[in-house]
């Protein structure tokens, strides 16, 4: 039993390191220009659950003004899509690897013009689960439930390791192939500027005979 403060703290320092090792979550403020549009996009890999809140913060209290929305996933289909808002939220869980893209801009009946602010709140994996529906959906509390975090976390620390022992391979595969072809490509300029050296020695060679010079 007096071990049990020391575990207690260990766990916590470990959980704590290990959420910070994982781009679990990010919070952005975003100013928007009166007419234009800007992006966030953030790599996640499949399967993996997104959760995110934005919402409009006036600068002083004479204009409401409204944005629209948009997110797509790397291959361009919409995940959401929403227009004259102050405020909203969407969820997903990924189905591609790649970059996933939000776009926010000021819709056309923003009257006054001006910038824009905004905040999101970008969730990632580990760090949009409901942690408190799990606890009392399984009725856990206390150390049970850091152990839950806890191993939560080192399955997402796993699975970003196995995707990034994919990418490093899919990389080095890549890389293998590239100095494959600079390698054949060096031989055949070198072959071609033999053989027209060659070519050019066995033209003079016929010139200076037609002169009579050797």
């Amino acid at each position: 039993m007096g071990n049990a403060p020391f575990l207690l703290l260990f766990l916590c320092f470990f959980f704590f390191f290990s959420i910070n090792l994982l781009p679990s979550t990010f919070a952005i403020w975003l100013t928007l220009p009166a007419s234009g549009t800007k992006c966030v996009s953030e790599e996640i890999q499949n399967n993996v659950v997104v959760l995110a809140d934005y919402v409009v913060v006036p600068d002083d209290h004479t204009r409401n003004p409204t944005l629209a929305v948009k997110v797509t996933s790397p291959y361009g289909n919409n995940l959401h899509h929403k227009e004259n808002t102050t405020h909203g939220s969407f969820a997903f869980t990924t189905q591609e690897t790649g970059n996933y893209l939000a776009c926010f801009w000021v819709d056309g009946g923003n009257h006054g013009g001006g910038e824009v602010s905004v905040n999101l709140d970008w969730k990632i994996g580990i760090a949009a689960k409901d942690w408190d529906s799990v606890a009392k959906k399984e009725k856990i509390e206390g150390v049970e439930l850091e152990l839950r975090k806890l191993e939560g976390a080192v399955e997402a620390i796993h699975e970003n390791l196995l995707y990034l022992k994919g990418r490093e391979a899919e990389m080095r595969t890549v890389s293998e192939r590239t100095n494959g072809r600079v390698a054949w490509f060096s031989i055949m300029s070198l072959g071609i500027c033999i053989g027209v050296s060659a070519l050019q020695l066995w033209h003079l060679k016929r010139f200076f005979q037609k002169k009579k010079l050797i």
